[in-house]
C-alpha cells in the first residue's frame, strides 16, 4: 500500500537535483545537502526513461527516509510510479486537471508560471497546491528565461498557496529573494556546484531563519 504522501512545505530550500550522466555520482551528490532541503525536486533532462524510473526510486527512497518532500519535474505518470508526493509541471507537461485525476487529491502539484501573473491565478483556479516565479536572477540553468520581480510575488499571496522562486538563486542573493516574498527558493547550481554545496544548502535554508 502507498505510503502517505508528505505535505508541501510551507518555507524552505527547495533543491532540484542536476543534470548528471552517472546515476551513481547524482545520489552522491544530493546525499550530503539533502538534510538542508525541505523538498527536492528529481530532474534529469540527460537521462532515458530507464535511467529516469531508477534514479527516481532512489532519490524517493532517500527522501522518505530523510522526511524531505519528493517532487518530480515534468512527468505526473512517473511521480505516480516511484509514489512521489507530487509533481512539477511546466506550461508544456499537461493540464493540472490532468495530474490531479493521475494522482489523486493527496499528492501535490505546482507549476512554473514564469513571470506571468495570470498564468499563476489559472493555475492556482485549476487546484495546483503552489506557484513557481523565475527566473529571479540570471539563469545558468536557462539563460534566455524571463525575470520574475518582487512586485509579482508580492500580488501573489492573495492566491494562498507557496510561492517559490527559481533562477539564478545562491548563497550570496537568497536573502534577496526572500525578502521579496518567496516562500521557497529552488536552487540547483547555487548548490550543486558551489565550492563547498553542503555550506551553501546550509546558507540558502538559513535565509528562512
Amino acid at each position: 500500500m502507498p505510503a502517505l504522501p508528505l505535505p508541501f512545505p510551507e518555507r524552505g530550500l527547495y533543491l532540484v537535483t542536476p543534470d548528471a550522466d552517472d546515476s551513481a555520482a547524482l545520489l552522491a551528490r544530493v546525499a550530503p545537502v539533502l538534510p538542508w532541503a525541505r523538498c527536492l525536486q528529481y530532474r534529469n533532462k540527460r537521462a532515458d526513461d530507464t535511467r529516469r524510473l531508477l534514479e527516481a526510486r532512489a532519490l524517493r527512497a532517500m527522501c522518505a527516509d530523510a522526511g524531505v518532500c519528493f517532487i518530480v519535474n515534468d512527468d505526473a505518470h512517473l511521480a505516480r510510479t516511484v509514489d512521489a508526493d507530487g509533481v512539477h509541471l511546466g506550461q508544456a507537461d499537461g493540464t493540472v486537471a490532468a495530474a490531479r485525476a493521475l494522482l489523486g487529491d493527496e499528492r501535490t502539484i505546482g507549476v512554473s508560471c514564469h513571470d506571468q501573473w495570470p498564468l499563476a491565478r489559472d493555475a492556482v483556479r485549476a487546484g495546483a497546491d503552489y506557484v513557481a516565479f523565475g527566473a529571479m536572477f540570471a539563469s545558468s540553468t536557462k539563460p534566455d528565461a524571463p525575470r520574475a520581480t518582487p512586485p509579482l510575488f508580492a500580488r501573489a499571496q492573495a492566491l494562498g498557496v507557496p510561492k517559490v522562486a527559481i533562477g539564478g538563486i545562491s548563497p550570496d542573493n537568497v536573502d534577496q529573494a526572500v525578502a521579496a516574498d518567496a516562500d521557497l527558493v529552488a536552487v540547483i547550481a547555487g548548490v550543486f556546484d558551489a565550492p563547498d554545496p553542503v555550506a551553501a544548502a546550509r546558507a540558502c535554508a538559513a535565509a528562512f531563519d
